[in-house]
């Protein structure tokens, strides 16, 4: 049985990474798909752990040879998924995760519908939000200005998605977001349906 997709969006500074990283723990084989990126790493990122970071050149020729399963042009930089990674994990049934923003989720959702959940994870307010960016202490004002305008962007969007959790109490929004994670699993593309049957039938 081919695995299942799990795209998680919202603004940076919901506390998606914390959702994930309590999530895993109890969803069993998963892969957490790492994205191809442009921008300068921040510090304490690693290559190959956080993001793999290239430059405009190389990602430009890996969209030439259609090598990414989606890609955005975020704040100036590109943000993309090896296509190659997220196949292979979906052929060992893994669930693959996703953090990527709303023009990624509408990809992959167009390419993949089948087989993908997404969930929307945003704090309870703009204000909310404002003050996360500045407690998190690792933006100018001017970037975190970006980030606010392109909130208010996406939220636009968030109809579009599966499920929506407002992450205000911490606890409850990890019980929320691992219930969805062990939904998602469940669902299958018509091939693995068609297998299953094949062996229902016992031919």
């Amino acid at each position: 049985m081919r695995g299942s997709i799990l795209v998680l969006t919202g603004p940076s500074g919901a506390g998606k990474s914390t959702l994930i990283k309590e999530m895993v723990k109890d969803i069993g084989p998963y892969y957490f798909s790492i994205s191809t990126t442009t921008r300068a790493p921040r510090e304490g990122e690693k290559n190959g752990v956080d993001y793999f970071f290239v430059d405009k050149e190389a990602f430009q020729n890996d969209i030439a040879e259609e090598l990414f399963l989606e890609y955005a042009l975020v704040h100036g930089n590109y943000y993309g998924t090896s296509l190659r990674a997220v196949e292979e994990a979906l052929a060992q049934g893994k669930l693959v995760i996703f953090d990527i923003d709303v023009q990624g989720h509408k990809s992959i959702k167009a390419r993949l519908p089948d087989i993908t959940t997404s969930v929307f994870i945003t704090p309870p307010s703009f204000e909310a939000l404002k003050q996360r960016l500045i407690n998190r202490n690792t933006d100018s004002m001017e970037v975190i200005e970006k980030r606010l305008i392109m909130a208010d962007e996406e939220l636009t969007k968030i109809d579009e998605f599966d499920y929506v959790i407002v992450n205000d109490d911490l606890q409850k929004a990890i019980q929320e977001i691992k219930a969805v994670a062990q939904t998602a699993k469940l669902k299958k593309c018509p091939a693995s349906l068609d297998a299953l049957k094949t062996l229902w039938k016992g031919i």
